[in-house]
């Protein structure tokens, strides 16, 4: 066994520089919290990927929030590109939920990964700090800006989105929470964005309202 060891720019280029290292020709891309069904086991073993028509499968993603398997809505089964020729698809360069782009047919698998996404909600805060501030990054190298009452505006609508037009509504408790800190999630992605286009008051001794 041998151990190599690589300094990286970031997500996107860990995973693509594991992708060039692959041994073989197919890539089935898991996160260290993502367990694959039994269903999904059973539906890759049968896959005759050597006389394939595709270049890659989608497999739907099954959230699993507070210990509960999120069943309806958009949480409940969101497809990802997961499985693919490691010649025909690599991973984008965004800072934030990156995806394989990928050049080819695809199909869409029937099994489930399920994706247990956060211990705790400790766990959660310190995940959508690390992921606004990446986002917000993305955003202002982008040009993007926005204002407060923009963002003051926007906080009913993305609870009002995550909670019934993506029926956690149906997801009980779990679902309540996860609407609730997925619109806190993006309110501090726009504080965050509002406050790199900020001039900087570095050297000021005035305070600032």
């Amino acid at each position: 066994m041998s151990c190599r060891l690589t300094k990286l720019s970031g997500i996107w280029s860990t995973k693509n520089h594991g992708i060039a290292l692959a041994k073989h020709d197919w890539v089935l891309s898991i996160d260290a919290d993502e367990v694959l069904s039994r269903e999904l086991q059973q539906e890759l073993q049968q896959l005759d990927l050597a006389r394939s028509d595709f270049q890659g499968y989608y497999v739907l993603i099954r959230h699993v929030f507070m210990n509960k398997a999120f069943r309806y809505g958009k949480e409940s089964a969101y497809p990802h590109l997961r499985l693919f020729h490691k010649k025909a698809g690599q991973y984008n360069l965004d800072q934030v939920h990156e995806k394989v782009v990928l050049h080819g047919p695809t199909a869409q698998l029937k099994g489930l990964i399920l994706h247990h996404s956060y211990h705790d909600l400790s766990h959660f805060v310190r995940k959508m700090n690390d992921y606004s501030e990446r986002a917000a990054l993305q955003m202002f190298q982008q040009g993007k800006t926005n204002s407060l009452l923009g963002i003051l505006i926007k906080i009913p609508f993305y609870f009002f989105k995550h909670y019934f037009l993506n029926l956690n509504i149906l997801n009980g408790k779990a679902g309540f929470i996860w609407s609730w800190q997925s619109t806190w999630y993006h309110t501090l992605k726009y504080l965050k964005l509002y406050e790199m286009n900020r001039p900087s008051s570095k050297g000021s001794n005035e305070g600032d309202d």
